[in-house]
């Protein structure tokens, strides 16, 4: 099995180094798929930190893969621009780019945000922290013991999509709806859940209908904490167009779901790659936030966010020129030895944990990110009361896509409990 590290001797190194320079290009779903992307970021920040590929299915863009260079863009919303999507493949729906607040700029940007993020605040995780833990509780207690089991679908999606149905206020026999919903809005026609674009666009239709019969719940009825409300009542949100709403409701599914599921089955993945790591942590559960932080670097669930430059911008010795596609590669920059010690480490009482690119910086940077660090928190919490042991039996089977970094399916075995 690999363990992430990017020494691997393995054909992909082969293969990354051997491929002229000018055309490297990372964002093929299929090096995600194989776990087979290390070496050609490790190239690409040693040789070419900020790089072209001018050939794509998705048109030509550059590719910043050092954390200083990452920072630097990120940070910079009137030169990098968010407008007309986040993915190195435009998210469309029929008539261009959805819109969503993450692919917006200020003024706009910060109002539709601001309406949303009380759902996340301080008081409401308060509130939210029982509810998960009694949920994460039941899932665990649920497990079979000594026999394998699906980890992704029967803990990583059911804690996530549970928490989200809450956060939208919608019935919990629908939560694996947003988990379908979700998956169809990241996946690549003929990969296995859809077929085509055009399959895809009859999906959209019913989970845009699913949404719009809660909107109109909402808006007729006392405004209420949940995120449909919040949106129904707010003032900069309650006249947007259907397609504003639907963009943002996508944005909100795909953040609130993808990210934190693929972390709670990359914990899991990297604490049996790593038995010293998790036989640190059995002995210490108090290291359970530390770890919680250094699985989000290691794991980096959204490989890339992508931005265009409203003008000419020099960066890393390189001219970006005006209306170019500019992606940042969170997955390489948090292995950037230059800046983390040991990147390719997994050690879960690192003495910056924290210090990690998985929740972007700026203006857009993570809403959710205290939530999905306080549902990893928890169902770690839970899982050392009960098991001594999870085993991941096999490879895991990884998305296939160069955006969402996380798992298909992951097998486990877990052998007894206390």
């Amino acid at each position: 099995m690999s363990d992430g590290s990017i020494d691997l001797n393995s054909d992909a190194r082969a293969k990354a180094y051997a491929t002229p320079l000018e055309l490297l290009d990372p964002a093929q779903p299929e090096l995600f798929r194989n776990d087979a992307h290390w070496p050609v970021f490790e190239r690409l920040r040693k040789e070419d930190p900020v790089h072209y590929t001018a050939e794509h299915e998705f048109g030509p863009y550059w590719s910043v893969t050092k954390y200083n260079d990452i920072m630097a863009v990120d940070t910079n919303h009137e030169v990098f621009s968010s407008e007309g999507g986040i993915t190195i493949a435009n998210q469309t729906a029929g008539e261009g780019p959805l819109p969503m607040f993450i692919a917006m700029d200020p003024p706009k940007h910060d109002v539709q945000r601001k309406t949303v993020s009380p759902v996340v605040s301080p008081m409401n995780l308060a509130i939210l922290e029982p509810l998960i833990r009694e949920r994460a509780a039941k899932i665990l207690d649920s497990l079979p013991i000594g026999e394998e089991f699906d980890w992704v679908d029967k803990v990583s999606m059911e804690l996530t999509a549970m928490t989200l149905a809450t956060l939208f206020d919608m019935p919990q026999e629908d939560r694996r709806k947003l988990t379908y919903w979700s998956d169809v809005v990241t996946a690549a026609p003929g990969q296995g859940l859809i077929d085509t674009i055009e399959q895809k666009m009859e999906i959209f239709v019913e989970y845009h209908a699913y949404f719009t019969k809660l909107w109109n719940e909402r808006v007729n009825a006392p405004p209420k904490g949940d995120l449909i409300s919040m949106l129904a009542h707010g003032e900069a949100t309650r006249n947007m167009e259907p397609r504003e709403y639907f963009g943002n409701i996508v944005l909100l599914t795909v953040g609130g779901n993808d990210t934190t599921r693929n972390t709670i089955s990359g914990s899991v993945l990297a604490l049996n790659q790593n038995p010293d790591q998790y036989k640190k942590l059995r002995e210490n559960p108090s290291l359970i936030p530390s770890m919680v932080s250094e699985t989000i670097r290691w794991q980096t669930p959204l490989a890339h966010m992508r931005r265009i430059a409203t003008r000419d911008f020099e960066l890393g010795g390189k001219t970006i020129k005006a209306g170019d596609k500019v992606v940042m590669w969170y997955v390489s920059g948090n292995r950037d030895d230059e800046v983390i010690a040991n990147p390719n480490a997994y050690i879960i009482d690192r003495e910056r944990p924290r210090q990690h690119l998985s929740f972007g910086f700026g203006i857009h940077r993570c809403v959710g990110n205290r939530l999905a660090e306080l549902q990893l928190k928890i169902i770690w919490e839970e899982i050392l009361a009960r098991f001594p042991d999870i085993q991941v039996v096999g490879e895991p089977k990884r998305s296939y896509s160069s955006f969402v970094k996380g798992y298909e399916s992951m097998k486990v075995v877990i052998p007894t409990r206390y």
